[in-house]
């Protein structure tokens, strides 16, 4: 979906190889909307293509991350017919879910607030995630009397077990930033001043690094816990086998060779 070029709800610009989108709706809580969803997908799918890009940041303005899915605009439940909101959670929350664990480079979550619901589900999905010591995840659908959606049943379990999982979708409690890293859902915990340099720190690092390589370990990891051993066995080998045709592999066994540190162009 086109966004006007006067839309300010989602910020991005691309420094030093990182691509940093903003969410920026700090009076909604950066609640997301059908084109701000729409915006959010084109740009992780324009990282993937992008050569400039080799890292991406996903945070926001404000208070909270993201406090799941606008939903003032949505149809009266009275309008709805059978069909209307299975079709909605495929083509908005799961696609948007599906576009951060498809994009082909590296994703860093910055958590700088509440993250509930579709919100914490957009972190989760990102392949490191930092946050404040404000910030906040509630899987907050139990509050609503609804089923968890945008992937929290598929993200969830993968991350912490099912038992947990249940434990936090079942009661709808808000988990620290503290706990939360005790869980494993999150990498660092960091003082709220020190989230966007050490987001920046840990991006540019990435961006720095073998890019090809980094994409493909994320698809073997992001695809392991879905495949049986040999599968996963023979799809690591081919990667290993895609990876050695690229400049980066080429510089990083000559740099080991020559006992020097390889400059990684991400080709």
């Amino acid at each position: 979906m086109p966004t006007s070029p006067h839309d300010t709800s989602v910020l991005h610009t691309t420094d030093h190889h990182v691509t940093w989108i903003t969410l920026n709706r700090p009076e909604a809580m950066n609640a997301i909307t059908p084109d701000q969803r729409e915006h959010l997908i084109q740009l992780l799918t324009d990282a993937s293509t992008d050569r400039d890009t080799r890292a991406v940041v996903i945070t926001a303005t404000g208070r909270g991350f993201c406090a799941g899915a606008d939903l003032r605009g949505s149809a009266p439940v009275g309008d709805r017919i059978a069909g209307d909101v299975s079709r909605v959670i495929r083509r908005g929350a799961q696609r948007l879910i599906t576009a951060v664990l498809d994009c082909e480079k590296p994703v860093i979550a910055a958590v700088n607030g509440t993250a509930a619901g579709l919100g914490a589900h957009l972190a989760y999905a990102c392949d490191l995630v930092l946050a404040s010591e404000s910030a906040k995840f509630i899987e907050v659908f139990v509050r609503r009397g609804l089923v968890p959606d945008g992937g929290g049943a598929y993200l969830l379990p993968r991350l912490i077990g099912p038992q947990r999982a249940k434990e936090l979708m079942f009661f709808g409690d808000a988990l620290s930033a503290a706990d939360a890293e005790r869980l494993g859902l999150v990498n660092r915990v960091v003082p709220p001043d020190d989230l966007e340099k050490t987001a920046r720190a840990w991006a540019e690092r990435l961006a720095a690094g073998p890019t090809r390589a980094l994409t493909l370990t994320k698809q073997l990891v992001n695809a392991s816990l879905d495949t049986d051993r040999g599968t996963a066995f023979a799809t690591e080998a081919t990667a290993q086998e895609i990876n050695m045709t690229t400049t980066d592999a080429k510089e990083g066994v000559a740099a080991f060779v020559e006992r020097r540190e390889p400059e990684f162009r991400g080709r």
